[in-house]
């Protein structure tokens, strides 16, 4: 069974491992021990804490577990707030317009304009899932199980989310918005400047990029192409965002062109539509059927510290209980009768 879970401190060879396997411009997950720990370390306290009644530094990173082999094969977290201890730049592509009455000209100029306007909101990130289990609905339960924390722990999150989203690079790291724009104010490759804001020094940033405004027409065809674009491997993640209510408003990541996808934490599909209930641990009616039958949901316990989501099969009747098998009960780490948030995988889930 695959379970979503916090990430322990006896995971830190295992996020290495994936670590290793992210490649260039996966900024939030870097093959560096020391860093990986230090996140570690910093996801341990955040579900430690308790009685929290506004977000801070909170750091929720979480693993998707096979427990058949006790293998950690993803990873995926929430940022409660970005930009409080170091800046958060992304670029906002917008209009100038320039005008001359008495040449009867009138041109609309994309630009691209530096910005800190996600400072203080909660981000979606670090989404990684092994090859060998892209498959069976892993990708969405690890995407969405994030919601189903976020349901239960509102007051732990801003209003608003993002997710700033992988862009476009070749298989040797070259990114057509870094060798256009980047490259000529930081004079470093993109790969290194990727590791250095992936340990948190950013201030270069603010020493070296330009605060006026960037003329995108200006710009060669191929770096104009890929702004608000996404690695190829980054196509189904954002895919399941949109299917969840994020959408693109024109803010895109600074050195890629990578779109910010945003969207009102009330308003996420998985947010809205889950529902609290209580669990019965027995042996559910679906399983007796065949297992193409039923709709798939994503169940996940109440707790924070430790927090468990799965993804099951049921045909469910509308208003009867969940109940669940004995493997299910355990694996969420809870008792008959405890309370379990439930809700369909998707809108069209068979």
């Amino acid at each position: 069974m695959m379970v979503i879970r916090p990430i322990s401190q006896n995971d830190l060879k295992s996020l290495y491992r994936l670590a290793e396997k992210t490649g260039i411009g996966f900024t939030s997950l870097v093959s560096d021990e020391a860093t990986l720990q230090k996140k570690i370390d910093g996801a341990v306290r955040s579900f430690n804490k308790e009685n929290i009644s506004k977000p801070h530094n909170e750091d929720y990173l979480m693993v998707l577990e096979d427990t058949t082999t006790g293998d950690i094969v993803g990873t995926c977290g929430i940022l409660a707030t970005v930009g409080l201890d170091e800046p958060f730049y992304s670029y906002h592509l917008g209009t100038i317009t320039h005008a001359s009455r008495e040449l009867g000209v009138h041109n609309a100029v994309p630009t691209l304009i530096l910005n800190n306007d996600f400072t203080g909101f909660s981000e979606i990130c670090t989404l990684f899932l092994e090859e060998d289990y892209r498959h069976s609905k892993n990708g969405q339960l690890l995407s969405k199980a994030r919601f189903m924390f976020m349901a239960q722990f509102p007051e732990r999150f801003t209003e608003k989310v993002f997710a700033e989203m992988r862009g476009v690079s070749d298989e040797n790291g070259i990114s057509p918005l870094w060798e256009s724009l980047g490259r000529h104010f930081f004079s470093i490759d993109f790969k290194e400047a990727d590791e250095l804001t992936s340990q948190g020094n950013k201030q270069f940033i603010a020493e070296l990029m330009p605060n006026n405004p960037v003329y995108v027409n200006l710009l060669p065809q191929e770096a104009r192409d890929v702004l608000g674009q996404v690695h190829q491997n980054t196509i189904p993640a954002r895919r399941l965002l949109e299917q969840e209510g994020f959408r693109y408003e024109n803010y895109v990541d600074i050195f890629d062109g990578g779109p910010s996808l945003e969207a009102r934490v009330q308003d996420i599909r998985a947010v809205r539509d889950s529902r609290l209930c209580l669990a019965n641990i027995g042996q559910p009616k679906s399983t007796s059927t065949s297992k193409s039958e039923g709709n798939y949901y994503l169940v996940s316990n109440a707790k924070v510290k430790d927090f468990r989501c799965i993804l099951i099969q049921r045909s469910i009747p509308p208003g009867s209980a969940m109940t669940l098998t004995q493997e299910e009960a355990d694996t969420l780490s809870i008792t008959n009768k405890e309370p379990v948030r439930i809700v369909e995988l998707s809108p069209y889930s068979r």
